[in-house]
């Protein structure tokens, strides 16, 4: 039997080690992910992703960054072509299927290597919900 917990909502964090370093790389895909993710997982866009590259500080850092607003809070993601990494959060004040948005969000990098981390939000927020992590 699953337990519910009271929060503000779930805090879905991904660490994605040896994905496909050419999705990582390519802007428009990057742009396609969180253009795409709101509506499967019910969420309200409420901005076009946001998505550039940048150059790092550090050798072989430079990647992908990229955002989208949604009314229920945000969808980040952080790219690292040259290791083969991504870093990817999704925040909401709403439910969603966690399992549907990590296996989706796996599957289109091509993660070989991923590593979830699942956090409900606000437990102590004046009007938290049940949620099941």
């Amino acid at each position: 039997m699953e337990r519910e917990i009271k929060g503000y909502g779930p805090h879905l964090m991904l660490d994605l080690n040896n994905c496909d370093p050419e999705i990582l790389n390519d802007l428009n895909a990057c742009y396609q992910l969180l253009n795409d993710i709101p509506e499967k997982i019910g969420m309200t866009k409420i901005t076009r992703p946001y998505v550039f590259r940048y150059e790092g500080s550090y050798e072989n850092d430079d990647g992908i960054t990229g955002v989208v607003i949604i009314a229920e809070s945000h969808i980040s993601l952080h790219t690292y072509p040259k290791k083969n990494f991504v870093f990817v959060d999704l925040f909401s004040c709403k439910p969603f299927d966690v399992e549907e948005a990590k296996n989706y969000i796996i599957e289109y990098f091509k993660s070989k290597s991923p590593k979830v981390h699942l956090q409900i939000r606000g437990e102590e927020f004046p009007d938290a919900v049940a949620i099941k992590p």
